[in-house]
């Protein structure tokens, strides 16, 4: 069987990168570890081709070549791949599909004809899609009927099916599901909230694996909530700083984690001895009012200022989501924003206006009161998109305010500023024995075109220049951390005008009743009437 595997190109958005993997020279920021994972499930004397769409487009020979075709993606990536659907079946291919998005709308695959949906969790749905296949059925669904599989049971996924040259960072699963229940949020709806954890020795093999295969670069640990089983987590650390002294430190680690990490001195610790540089934390938004309404109670225990700032000074470099957009939520949300990032000295703020994912608590919320927008209410979590519900405040006003503060934080004087300030404080623990990773050709070019960019070509090049002396003398361990925001910021200097012209535009498409009008909430003040704001949205 030739399985050809389809990974949808992603919209532009701050999670893509694509300027800074263009500096880099490579074509895309993150590998389809889903996929990597699917082809480590299905029989392995099958032969496999991988066509990740943000590094080239399907070709008329792959479509020839393969007797299935097997896609997976997420909610952002559904355009994309309800096009690839309907291409594989016009070519009257067999399509399964399964991952976060068809998982959660199921219905859309269907409508575009594909013909097996693999829904949930692989390693539980992929043995009876097989099986039916062994059969000759031609259609089927498979779900997991409420079971989670145990972590212990995932494959190393296919590293081998890359070309490790196209990408910036590689990617490594330790854990699914999340304790907390933030309203917005689909991970305890897809992965349940009891965090599921490989065993360490799986995470060393796949982390062995990427380097016998070469790789010396980054690699991101993709669990939404890293520290979500603290139990499990603290004999993985041990485990990977092992390893990586052995190795000579090969693999600089970032992840995603819940603000709680400040709570934890042993945690922070193990992080830096297990060669982590950097963290996501959810931050959301400032407001404590907002924060109650959503769930974000992990939140509200203690100054996230405060927590930030030992984050940061514990050696780990800070990256930092926000939205806009919440019930409630008083005007002026832009300048709260803006206030925090820079009291934090938060260098990478990722935000977006807020959505209503499938399944979630809060899109089930919204439909009850009758506020979702039926064009849109599957979201796309691009970072360029208007809500996709009636707010409580003037979906004009949001945007306004979403604009501005993308505008202040990413002009390149604050950025910078902010980005000092965060590294002047970093604490990098020395660490013996790190063999300097090989320089290529292109590496010596992308250093170059950055020093280039910033030193010689901008008018903030005084400023860059003395950050660069400053941190020579004072905390010479950041100066690394330093010239990686500089790298990351070519990506956001240029995705900030594409924030603006995507959002005047979708303004631009709206009727003034959907701009003007909000949902006035609680009772007893009579509700607005959302249906002609709705109509307006959705023609």
């Amino acid at each position: 069987m030739r399985a050809l595997l389809l990974y949808p190109k992603f919209p532009p958005s701050y999670w893509t990168f694509e300027a800074t993997v263009a500096l880099a020279g490579r074509k895309s920021f993150l590998p389809p570890l889903g996929l990597l994972t699917v082809a480590a499930l299905l029989p392995q004397d099958w032969d496999f081709r991988l066509v990740d769409g943000n590094v080239r487009a399907v070709r008329d020979e792959d479509w020839d070549w393969a007797d299935i075709v097997l896609l997976s993606g997420m909610i952002v990536q559904q355009r994309p791949m309800m096009d690839l659907i309907r291409e594989a079946k016009s070519r009257r291919k067999p399509v399964a599909v399964g991952g976060p998005y068809v998982t959660s709308v199921p219905e859309d695959a269907k409508t575009a004809g594909a013909d097996f949906l693999v829904l949930d969790e692989g390693e539980i749905t992929i043995p009876p899609f097989l099986e039916a296949l062994a059969r000759g059925e031609t259609s089927g669904t498979f779900r997991s009927n409420g079971q989670m599989p145990d972590m212990t049971l995932s494959p190393l996924p296919r590293f081998d099916l890359l070309d490790l040259g196209d990408y910036m960072v590689m990617s490594v699963q330790f854990s699914r599901g999340c304790p907390f229940l933030c309203e917005f949020c689909d991970i305890i709806t897809l992965y349940g909230r009891r965090p599921r954890t490989k065993t360490p020795a799986q995470i060393l093999a796949e982390l062995q694996r990427l380097y016998d295969l070469g790789w010396r670069h980054n690699v991101f640990m993709v669990d939404d909530n890293f520290i979500g089983n603290k139990p499990a987590v603290k004999p993985l650390l041990r485990a990977m700083a092992d390893w990586q002294a052995s190795t000579g430190y090969p693999f600089l680690l970032t992840t995603e984690a819940s603000i709680n990490l400040a709570d934890d001195a042993e945690l922070l610790d193990l992080m830096q001895d297990a060669h982590f540089g950097v963290v996501f934390i959810g931050i959301e938004t400032p407001d404590v009012e907002s924060l109650r309404q959503t769930r974000k109670g992990q939140n509200l225990r203690g100054s996230m200022v405060d927590k930030i700032k030992i984050i940061n000074q514990s050696g780990l470099r800070v990256m930092a989501g926000f939205i806009i957009g919440f019930d409630g939520e008083a005007p002026g949300a832009d300048r709260r924003i803006i206030d925090f990032a820079e009291q934090a000295a938060i260098p990478h703020v990722f935000f977006n206006m807020l959505q209503a994912l499938p399944k979630t608590q809060l899109t089930e919320r919204l439909r009850r009161e009758g506020r979702l927008f039926e064009r849109t209410e599957h979201a796309d979590l691009n970072n360029t998109s208007l809500t996709n519900f009636v707010p409580t405040r003037p979906i004009r006003e949001l945007a306004q305010e979403y604009l501005n503060a993308t505008w202040h934080l990413y002009e390149p004087e604050n950025y910078l500023r902010r980005s000092y300030k965060h590294c002047l404080t970093l604490n990098r623990k020395p660490k013996r024995g790190i063999k300097p990773a090989r320089r290529t050709r292109r590496d010596v070019i992308a250093g170059l075109r950055l020093l280039w960019r910033h030193g010689v070509e901008r008018r903030t090049r005084w400023q860059f220049w003395s950050h660069v002396i400053s941190l020579w003398r004072q905390n010479r361990s950041a100066l690394n951390s330093f010239m990686g925001c500089c790298f990351h910021y070519e990506h956001f200097f240029r995705f900030r005008e594409e924030v603006r012209d995507r959002i005047e535009a979708q303004q631009s498409g709206l009727r003034t009743v959907v701009l003007e009008g909000v949902y006035r909430s609680p009772a007893p003040q009579p509700k607005l009437d959302v249906e002609p704001l709705k109509a307006a949205a959705n023609s």
